[in-house]
């Protein structure tokens, strides 16, 4: 994870400090990591990773929910009625004083990110990719795109990981994500280890092997209240990365617990507040 930790340090020395929607935040623009898949899965090492939430928000995104409550079934595993205490990583947006008005039922979070993989004015993005790349591996449409302008007004966040596209070389299956906004230090290791499962997922899907996951940042940056987080993550070495295992079944009927990290090691977490 050596490239997420250069682009880190870039962002919090080099980086312009201004006030935003979110408050105070350090900020850049432009970068470009690369992540060769088949040398090992990028789960950040210099603090932990929160594993079964980014699984559990990726099978979210593939069902097309737009649903926290489902989101909260999927990562643990149980019935919405025996989880009325259990938050998840879109709890926040769900229940946000900005958003409630627009809701139109509890855990309502908007047409985001898996409503338009799935159903993107009328158009099932992730099942036109998947045949696409099956019957066409040289086409260059091979692309899911969150960034729907006429329904950002219905969503509880506009999409930040906003448009993928997805390459096939010598059988190997390659993803480039653009992003528009990045959270550098919350949200980007979680964005990288998210889009590195969706190639693997789609690779053994199509029956390819991974190639590269391609991180295209637009802005990026540090909010002030994780400036002492940041600090800290910076000391820290990585240690090797992690593989990741699990069995070919029905794409569209995977379980989090299908899904593991073998030989995942790092460093302690670091708490931080998440802003949105």
């Amino acid at each position: 994870m050596k490239q997420y930790l250069e682009a880190l340090r870039y962002c919090f020395e080099n980086g312009t400090d201004v006030d935003s929607r979110a408050g105070k935040v350090r900020k850049s623009f432009g970068y470009q990591m690369h992540y060769d898949l088949s040398e090992g899965f990028p789960a950040i090492t210099t603090k932990k990773l929160a594993w079964k939430s980014v699984v559990s928000e990726l099978l979210w995104f593939i069902e097309g929910s737009n649903d926290e409550r489902r989101l909260a079934e999927i990562l643990y595993d149980d019935v919405r009625e025996n989880l009325t205490n259990k938050k998840t990583i879109w709890t926040q947006n769900a229940e946000a004083n900005y958003w409630k008005p627009k809701a139109k039922f509890e855990g309502d979070v908007g047409k985001i990110y898996g409503v338009q993989w799935r159903n993107f004015n009328g158009e099932d993005q992730l099942s036109n990719l998947i045949n696409g790349l099956k019957n066409d591996p040289n086409g260059r449409r091979h692309i899911i795109s969150s960034w729907n302008p006429p329904e950002i007004k219905n969503m509880s966040l506009p999409a930040c990981h906003a448009f993928s596209q997805f390459f096939i070389s010598k059988n190997k299956l390659s993803c480039q994500l653009y992003q528009r906004s990045c959270d550098m230090f919350l949200g980007v290791p979680f964005n990288i280890a998210s889009y590195s499962l969706f190639t693997h997922m789609l690779a053994r899907e199509c029956g390819l092997e991974v190639g590269k996951f391609i991180h295209s940042l637009g802005d990026f940056h540090i909010y002030e209240e994780h400036f002492d987080q940041v600090n800290t993550q910076l000391t820290r070495k990585p240690k090797n990365l992690a593989s990741l295992e699990f069995k070919t079944k029905n794409f569209f009927k995977y379980k989090v617990s299908d899904f593991s990290l073998i030989n995942y090691e790092y460093h302690p977490k670091i708490e931080a507040l998440m802003n949105v």
